[in-house]
């Protein structure tokens, strides 16, 4: 595999010498698959080559690499050249290959945790096997958790028998002003769901979840942001079509602004998921529901164009794609907002709300002020009960104009 990033033989040979020269068509190889450039997969195996032929001098194989070899080399290397930044992730890509292909003894077992890491992983066990939560509300959960449990504890035993409602109710007031309503809101429902859960296992007898503080947070208090109809035309438009990256982010958005799709539905979409025979598109929500939504012709075309022209190759089912290697599907939701963010930009529209979410509110409000029902709209964004779509009856100015009461001494 080296000679597709190599043109002479002399120099192909260069790159196989040394005790590492064997497995380097292998390296090149996962290269390669994972959609590499030729200029930086040459870099990458260049320095592989550079490493095998120290390995040579120094009289030791392969499997005598160890962390304090590398690290010998590694300050070797850095007296030679000027450091460049992807040494390690080379190295940790290189030996994930060679364990896989035993040739490296099996990795040391990770140290032992202690007593406060045990729990916060016995609690995220819990959170995602027993109760089903996403991956992001564990994210959202675990460091409130951690942080309540380093307050309270340190570096001492983990004795929750021994927590009382004032550790609760202090902690709370401690960070309440450190965070905005809604992220203040979210720590509350940690702590309580972390309280019930103690309780749930037999560790505390007495239900502290009920002394945790409430936020004031009132249900329904806050307008949703929307976009209008011509501003997401804008920012659709304002995607380069004739690009790789542009296709891409057309569809995306196009899954945004016509279905109403999470940033994390985005993300979680496989190539399976696109049912053409049926014109439909599975989607993974909420709590692991699944749900199946109407293809529209449009954004059917977007994706058709997306796959047709702009997916790159490559073994992930991950219906969207980095644009950089490694090929592989979007870490996480984070970077649909960051596309989202920057497709406001280039199209010049201002919005206090820059996330994906702008989109679902912008569908709802349009949806509405077009005279589809509530009804209708919570059949589309999938929401569970009537309740969650009521917000959007507050944006139709027109309809709630004539339920306004005069204001005591105003003018009528």
């Amino acid at each position: 595999m080296v000679h597709q990033f190599f043109t002479f033989a002399q120099t192909r040979q260069r790159m196989h010498e040394g005790p590492l020269g064997e497995h380097i068509d292998d390296y090149a190889a996962l290269l390669h698959e994972r959609g590499y450039s030729r200029q930086f997969a040459g870099w990458q195996i260049r320095w592989l080559a550079d490493l095998s032929r120290w390995l040579q001098r120094q009289g030791l194989h392969a499997k005598d690499m160890d962390p304090q070899k590398i690290a010998c080399y590694l300050r070797y290397r850095q007296k030679r050249w000027r450091p460049r930044s992807g040494g390690r992730p080379i190295l940790k890509r290189f030996l994930t290959l060679l364990h896989s292909k035993g040739l490296l003894p099996p990795k040391a077992p990770p140290p032992m945790k202690n007593a406060r890491q045990r729990a916060e992983d016995d609690f995220e066990r819990y959170l995602s096997q027993e109760r089903g939560l996403s991956r992001a509300t564990l994210r959202n959960y675990l460091p409130i958790v951690r942080q309540f449990l380093v307050e309270r504890f340190g570096q001492k035993p983990l004795r929750f028998d021994q927590l009382l409602s004032r550790d609760i109710t202090g902690y709370v007031q401690r960070h309440a002003h450190d965070f905005c309503p809604k992220r203040t809101a979210l720590m509350v429902a940690a702590l309580r769901s972390f309280l019930r859960y103690l309780r749930h296992q037999g560790r505390i007898a007495t239900d502290l979840a009920a002394a945790v503080p409430c936020v004031a947070a009132w249900r329904l208090s806050a307008l949703p942001k929307f976009l209008p109809i011509a501003q997401i035309q804008r920012i659709l438009k304002s995607c380069d079509r004739q690009s790789t990256v542009g296709r891409r982010d057309y569809a995306i958005l196009m899954l945004l602004a016509r279905l109403g799709l999470r940033a994390g539905e985005v993300v979680a979409l496989t190539l399976d998921d696109i049912r053409w025979d049926t014109g439909e598109i599975a989607v993974q929500g909420k709590g692991g529901r699944q749900s199946r939504l109407p293809l529209p012709q449009e954004v059917g075309r977007a994706l058709a164009d997306y796959l047709q022209k702009g997916r790159p190759p490559c073994p992930s089912r991950r219906l969207f794609i980095r644009d950089r290697a490694p090929r592989q599907g979007f870490a996480d939701a984070s970077t649909v907002s960051t596309l989202v963010r920057r497709a406001l930009e280039r199209a010049g529209v201002s919005s206090p709300c820059k996330g994906a979410h702008l989109f679902r509110h912008s569908l709802a409000t349009n949806m509405l002020r077009q005279g589809a029902s509530l009804s209708d709209i919570g059949d589309l964004l999938r929401h569970r009960g009537i309740n969650t779509t009521a917000i959007y009856a507050k944006v139709d100015m027109e309809a709630l104009r004539p339920l306004a009461q005069p204001w005591p001494g105003g003018v009528r």
